[in-house]
């Protein structure tokens, strides 16, 4: 197996409902995703985008086939660890829509919330916290509160939140859809940047085809089936 491979996906399948409610999503999907690329996942509304995204996610359980994070086969026809939970926790971060940052909380209690919660030390969540708001440029507003930002800045923060737990993997469900084309823009360079730099696998889902030319690849659920172009 290679030491490059962030995630690799074997003859996976779901569905939902069953006799005349059976919806099949995804077919027999077969694919690898290595460190250091980010992907582009498209496809029309309703195909399947987001459910793929969270079965990577260890979210929405397979019907069947194979999953594995990095060097470790997570899902086999089952999960096969009772603690998917620790699995995101350890080795995911996910990045939406919206910002979904805690109101009432300013922006580095933001950012070390999960950490402090996982038993990560004040002292070290803050510090990692700071690091991550220099390289996003935002390090003057760790005391500001969401409101204060900027749609832009508040996304930018998000993306730091997702890198918080030292991810080897991070799931964008249309990060740059609330955004303007200049801050969409710049949201889908720093993820390019964050995927060479931080050596981390970064899956998009995108209706924007203007945002593709920044990615590594271009992955497509046609037919029920996953397909690169």
């Amino acid at each position: 197996m290679s030491n490059n491979q962030a995630i690799k996906v074997e003859n996976l399948n779901k569905a939902f409902g069953s006799g005349d409610a059976f919806v099949d999503v995804i077919h027999d999907a077969n694919f690898t995703i290595n460190k250091g690329e980010l992907v582009a996942l498209i496809a029309p509304s309703g195909a399947g985008k987001t459910t793929l995204l969270m079965m990577l996610g260890c979210v929405d359980k397979p019907n069947s086939g194979t999953i594995y994070l990095g060097d470790e086969k997570v899902f086999q026809d089952k999960w096969l660890t009772k603690e998917t939970r620790k699995i995101r926790r350890e080795k995911i971060g996910f990045i939406f829509q919206a910002h979904y940052l805690i109101p009432f909380l300013n922006i580095i209690d933001n950012l070390t919330l999960l950490p402090q919660a996982n038993g990560v030390k004040d002292r070290e969540s803050k510090q990692k916290a700071r690091e991550l708001l220099e390289y996003f440029d935002i390090a003057e507003k760790e005391n500001a509160m969401p409101s204060q930002l900027s749609g832009g800045q508040n996304q930018r923060v998000a993306i730091a939140r997702a890198l918080m737990n030292n991810p080897e993997i991070i799931l964008a469900d249309e990060p740059t859809a609330a955004l303007d084309m200049d801050r969409s823009t710049n949201v889908v360079k720093m993820l390019k940047k964050i995927a060479i730099e931080q050596d981390v696998a970064i899956v998009m889902v995108t209706h924007d085809d203007r945002m593709l030319e920044y990615c590594d690849k271009i992955m497509k659920i046609e037919n029920k089936t996953v397909v690169f172009i």
